[in-house]
């Protein structure tokens, strides 16, 4: 198949695959736009809405964006995870199975898996596509934060048209969260305090939020400076400082790392 015609077969997949729910091609054309030179790969199988397995043996870990997990040992599928695999089933097969792929600056997960990005053959983003449909949540982790800016962009456009996953507002309070994982925060900070550990902002309802000595720099003084009393929004992984031999007297039970500015934002 022509480089046109997968064009044209992109652009019909993009437009078409649901209709009234996903992106036309012209629509998600503004974000992320491939570089000059790319190097092309052939998927042999979508694995979920974040990751495929490439015929060369290996597996890619999409930069920049987190999809609703398929169920795994007896857990049921988290919403939207079918569809977000589903689709990045149908952009790989726009491009007839072989995309463009840009290894990140870290160019491996601690799963062995390659961090990349990844293009169909019309040069759109999948990530960002993925995202202006509201089939996962944009997150940065340094040091691959190089297309942060415009893959916020693309999940603000699903937020405010309430695509997907934003349908439903996904946003918990501090005192929602049960168990370990990604989550999108909503809390009060009662307290910004900074040591050798680097910044820890504090939120009421027992979480904390840490930015690691040596990201601090990356993000606005000023701004954390601000941030007690205000509500904040913040987002990734949580984890759950019960469960490794007991909490310190007064310690929040919940430890949410920020990986890049973009995962906090004050909302008031």
């Amino acid at each position: 198949m022509g480089f046109c015609q997968l064009l044209k077969k992109a652009s019909l997949v993009g437009a078409f695959f649901v209709p009234g729910i996903w992106l036309s091609a012209a629509q998600a054309e503004a974000f992320c736009p491939a570089p000059t030179s790319l190097a092309r790969v052939e998927v042999q199988r979508v694995v979920d809405g974040d990751t495929v397995r490439l015929k060369d043996g290996r597996s890619v870990r999409l930069i920049g964006i987190n999809a609703p997990e398929t169920g795994k040992k007896g857990r049921a599928d988290e919403p939207y995870a079918v569809a977000a695999r589903q689709r990045l089933q149908a952009l790989v097969q726009a491009s007839n199975g072989r995309v463009g792929l840009v290894v990140g600056r870290e160019r491996k997960d601690h799963y062995g898996r390659t961090l990349a990005h990844l293009y169909g053959a019309d040069g759109k983003n999948l990530e960002a596509q993925l995202l202006a449909e509201g089939l996962g949540f944009q997150v940065g982790v340094a040091p691959n934060v190089d297309l942060v800016s415009c893959q916020q962009a693309a999940e603000n456009t699903a937020r405010k048209a309430r695509l997907g996953l934003w349908r439903q507002s996904p946003v918990q309070a501090v005192t929602q969260l049960k168990r370990s994982g990604f989550a999108v925060v909503s809390g009060r900070v009662s307290k910004v305090e900074r040591n050798r550990g680097g910044v820890w902002i504090e939120l009421q309802g027992s979480l904390v939020l840490r930015i690691a000595p040596a990201l601090v720099s990356q993000f606005d003084s000023a701004l954390l400076n601000g941030l007690q009393g205000r509500t904040v929004e913040a987002r990734g992984w949580v984890q759950d400082r019960s469960r490794r031999g007991g909490l310190k007297n007064g310690q929040a039970r919940w430890l949410l790392p920020l990986t890049d500015p973009g995962m906090l934002k004050s909302t008031f």
